[in-house]
């Protein structure tokens, strides 16, 4: 099971996904938590990019693509391994942040990030998406 938490910064995701966690493991489940961007060495590395203050210049071509290729690389990494386990991954935004801020905030064409999380994503895609 791949559930995903999005919303805002601040709005609880990350305390609803401890207190998911708690539920899966208290029932015998083995639980993986992740967060976007970030989650793996590679995908680590393209978050301090995305972050650091200095990179104020970067388009948004270039912050979608980006974004998309930590995904890629958590996907194919941690995701779809623990997923084949048979463990519950829990995550702190996925591609639904990227429609959100790189799509309606950042104007590019949504047919655009659609494509561009179906490919980054592959077959990874969430059973349950909870917005905060």
């Amino acid at each position: 099971m791949f559930i995903t938490f999005e919303g805002i910064d601040f709005c609880g995701k990350s305390t609803q996904v401890k207190l998911l966690k708690n539920y899966f493991e208290d029932r015998g489940k083995q639980v993986v938590i992740i967060r976007e961007p970030g989650g793996t060495l590679i995908s680590e590395k393209v978050r301090e990019i995305l972050l650091d203050k200095k990179n104020s210049g970067m388009t948004d071509e270039t912050e979608i693509l980006l974004f998309s290729a930590s995904r890629a690389q958590l996907v194919r990494e941690i995701i779809i391994p623990n997923l084949q386990s048979g463990n519950v991954v829990l995550s702190d935004r996925f591609f639904d942040s990227s429609t959100a801020y790189q799509g309606y905030g950042r104007g590019l064409p949504l047919e655009f990030i659609n494509t561009i999380n179906a490919f980054a994503a592959g077959a990874a895609q969430p059973k349950i998406n909870r917005r905060s």
